[in-house]
């Protein structure tokens, strides 16, 4: 059987033509496109958290993320089962369809340069979060909490004695 390779082209073209398609203006539209640019990627504000959480903890310098109150918060979810991750600890990202904004807030170690640490962190964030994500970062905010001294205990310790002992923490 000899097929006739200009009518299956003639047909298939009147097929996506007629008004009756449901999906006539789009295949119109998307059909000069490139494959990748068909459709849309939707980022959750806790995808772009934790990207720019571990790029943050990539920076030497940083203690913790986060202020005090909320790492201990975060310290008792982290315990608990199916609980939160908290790579995004301290971290709050606004997300739109081509930009993104984000705060940090930060502990640092005793005796490192703030603003210095703060432009490694800065640029370490944007790099990344524009590199996996595609979003245009147009600002990120740091907010310096706290200074851990070298002597300091930290709170997740002090959290993990009270775990371990099943006693209260000591007052001070």
């Amino acid at each position: 059987m000899h097929k006739n390779p200009g009518h299956a082209a003639a047909a298939g073209s009147a097929a996506a033509h007629t008004p009756s398609s449901p999906s006539t203006a789009s295949a119109a539209t998307d059909a000069g496109k490139p494959t990748g640019e068909r459709g849309r990627t939707a980022l959750a504000v806790g995808v772009v958290e934790k990207i720019a959480g571990m790029a943050a903890r990539e920076v030497t310098g940083i203690h913790a993320l986060g202020s005090g109150l909320a790492r201990t918060f975060g310290a008792m979810r982290d315990r608990v089962p199916g609980g939160k991750s908290g790579v995004g600890r301290g971290i709050k990202a606004e997300v739109g369809e081509k930009q993104t904004a984000i705060d940090i807030a930060l502990v640092v170690e005793y005796g490192v340069v703030i603003p210095e640490l703060a432009r490694q962190v800065r640029e370490n964030i944007i790099d990344a979060v524009e590199r996996m994500t595609g979003l245009e970062v147009v600002e990120v905010n740091i907010a310096v909490n706290d200074v851990h001294l070298p002597d300091e205990p930290d709170v997740e310790e002090e959290e993990e004695e009270t775990v371990v002992t099943g006693q209260r923490p000591k007052l001070k």
